[in-house]
């Protein structure tokens, strides 16, 4: 579980080899100091920076980078050394930003080796500071903690290390930059902004070397949004989607030049440790075949992960400048029928029709341009989706993937879990599996009301209810399976017991934290175990005395489902309920609820912060959804077991195998 800090927030380290993860979203210099009990720097020989980059137990990156990994061993630090100081500085004279006010806020993480954060600071406030103190990470009683820092200084390099204690502060300083100045031909730019078009470079144009690398950045939002619970699409915009442009008809007329290429620059990589797979050479004419993990990433998951994102936004962006085109050939046969009849004299005889006729046939001609070019890359995008989807891991893949039947129990959770599939009507048989990351940062709302979508309205409300609280199920299978045994909890609140048949395969495998709560008593129970649990690791994270938690707390993620609410819910529990909502993400309890908003009215006003704060979804396919991007209403299709097959229950009986392994 990350802790995420705040300035002056501190937090125990767990081991002492690490990782820390710096990106700035432009190049900056990063170093560190070594300081003693009272936090001095001894001398030149206790700081790492780019012109002397080792040090016993630290090393940092030669060069400026848009983002670095500063690798950190505590027990091998030299004898006398209790402090560890992350500094952050903007290079000088390179042509870029001067201050941190005008660059996005840099964000820290320090991790395990195994790339699991253990936690991260990002720098906010900041604005004439040209240097920065980031964290620092500090021994007290034989205890390593880690502490965020954020002081910023406006005398830049010299002011800070002149803060460190170092003697001429400023000599120093300027040899850093001179090293700096000397690698900025190596320098690692941040992820290049999208042109409207959206391409993503083929590995084929060029190595890999020459590709722009960056360590994992805080992730963008989610690339969809539902503007019925959130407000407009473009207030989730992440920091590298393009704007309206890409709806223009500049954008439609790239698309018609060349097809999608398919190496993926969103999450930047500084050197993986192996290239990612390439395509076959092209031959003369034909398009790059496709391959599966063709996207940067320090694992086959996160690359194919970076790809699927990388699909998804090319769907939009291609369907958003076939769009685009079709609106402006209208657009511009309106323009010319307009111009010609509005000369009199073309009424009269045939040079109207003549216009008419013209107009017309430039629309279409426009029209049948544009769809070649769809047809085109939806064609590449297709080709690529039958490629991933046989490689995806299972907590990607579909019920129906074969990788789910040989499915084994992980020692570390995945990086994201796949809860459906989007598509958009230009081609319905192309679908994007939808992601989230794990650990999840917001909950999950399963709308079962009848007003939810069209197909649901008309649906039977017995049958549309059993299939929403089915699709939690296996939601909840799902996380169950791709957790290590015994660090994933699944409670359940129903009230009136009437989800015992959807329930079913969770209670038979005896993989739920306790029997399905029912009635008021059960409601204020569970609601009660979870408020305790989010309050106590609130109040050690804060605390910095993550070791002072009760022995009988489970600091496993939890999550919590909830059917048919508000029914057994009084105020007191709807008011928990919130609060586990909007407190519980950030200490590892989640929440799935099933439910149909209408039926919730009945609160008012008072359940809105709830419901936008989770991601709707539904039983039944609906559009839904938008991206950020162009705002387009994509489908969302629920995961579905296929008919007859056992691999829901066959998940949870190998979930259930390896907990008595482990001992759970």
């Amino acid at each position: 579980m990350t802790a995420e800090l705040v300035r002056g927030q501190n937090h125990t380290l767990p081991q002492t080899r690490l990782e820390i993860r710096v990106s700035a979203g432009t190049p900056v210099v990063a170093g560190a100091t070594l300081g003693d009990e009272r936090g001095t720097v001894r001398g030149i020989e206790w700081i790492a920076h780019p012109g002397s980059p080792q040090l016993p137990g630290l090393e940092v990156s030669q060069q400026a980078a848009a983002d670095h990994r500063l690798a950190v061993d505590l027990e091998a630090l030299p004898t006398g050394a209790h402090r560890v100081t992350v500094l952050l500085a903007l290079p000088v004279g390179a042509g870029g930003p001067v201050r941190f006010g005008a660059v996005p806020a840099p964000f820290v993480a320090v991790t395990g080796l195994d790339g699991t954060e253990i936690a991260s600071f990002t720098l906010t406030d900041l604005d004439a500071e040209s240097a920065v103190s980031a964290l620092e990470l500090y021994r007290r009683q034989d205890v390593w903690k880690v502490r965020a820092v954020g002081q910023g200084y406006a005398g830049g390099l010299a002011a800070m290390l002149a803060d460190q204690g170092v003697t001429e502060p400023a000599a120093l300083a300027g040899t850093i930059q001179e090293a700096v100045t000397r690698g900025l031909a190596r320098s690692v730019a941040p992820p290049p902004p999208r042109t409207p078009e959206g391409d993503r470079v083929r590995h084929a144009t060029g190595s890999a070397d020459h590709r722009p690398t960056a360590p994992p950045a805080p992730e963008p939002p989610e690339p969809l949004t539902d503007p019925a619970a959130t407000g407009p699409a473009h207030t989730a915009q992440p920091h590298t989607a393009p704007g309206p442009a890409a709806a223009g008809p500049a954008a439609a007329g790239t698309s018609a030049g060349g097809p999608i290429n398919y190496a993926h620059p969103r999450r930047q990589h500084a050197a993986p440790p192996s290239p990612p797979p390439t395509a076959p050479p092209a031959q003369p004419g034909q398009p790059a075949q496709p391959v599966a993990g063709d996207a940067t990433g320090w694992s086959m998951d996160e690359r194919l992960y970076n790809q699927i994102w990388g699909m998804f936004e090319d769907l939009a962006r291609a369907v958003a400048a076939y769009r685009s085109a079709v609106d402006f050939a209208e657009s511009r046969m309106d323009q010319e029928l307009d111009r010609a009849l509005s000369d009199p004299r073309n009424r009269i005889g045939g040079a109207g029709d003549r216009a008419r006729e013209a107009a017309c046939a430039k629309r279409d001609e426009l029209t049948s341009r544009a769809r070649e070019a769809l047809d085109r890359d939806l064609a590449q995008l297709a080709a690529e989706a039958a490629v991933v989807e046989p490689a995806l891991p299972a907590a990607y893949a579909g019920w129906g993937n074969p990788v789910w039947h040989a499915h084994r129990i992980p020692m570390e959770i995945p990086m994201a879990l796949r809860i459906g599939d989007l598509h958009l009507p230009e081609r319905t048989d192309l679908r994007i599996p939808l992601l989230v990351r794990l650990p999840l940062e917001r909950g999950i709302w399963v709308d079962s009301g009848r007003a939810a979508s069209e197909a649901a309205a008309l649906m039977d409300t017995d049958r549309l209810r059993r299939l929403a609280m089915e699709t939690a199920v296996a939601h909840a299978a799902r996380l169950l399976a791709v957790y290590p045994p015994g660090e994933f909890a699944v409670h359940v609140i129903d009230p009136a017991g009437s989800a015992a048949g959807p329930l079913a395969p969770l209670v038979e495998a005896g993989v739920l934290a306790g029997p399905p709560a029912a009635g008021p008593g059960g409601v204020a129970s569970v609601l009660a175990h979870l408020t305790r649990r989010v309050d106590l690791v609130q109040m050690a994270v804060r605390a910095g005395a993550a070791d002072s938690l009760p022995p009988d707390l489970d600091t496993g993620e939890q999550l919590l489902v909830v059917n048919d609410f508000p029914h057994g819910f009084d105020d007191r529990a709807v008011t928990q309920l919130r609060y586990l909502a909007d407190e519980g993400p950030a200490v590892g309890v989640h929440l799935l609820m099933v439910a149909d908003r209408e039926e919730a009215s009945a609160y008012g006003p008072i359940l809105d912060p709830l419901w936008r704060s989770l991601l709707r979804i539904t039983p039944v396919a609906d559009s839904h959804l938008a991206d950020p991007w162009v705002g387009h209403a994509w489908t969302y299709e629920p995961l579905t077991v296929p008919p007859g097959s056992r691999v829901l229950e066959q998940v949870l009986a190998a979930v259930a195998e390896a907990r008595r392994a482990a001992g759970r």
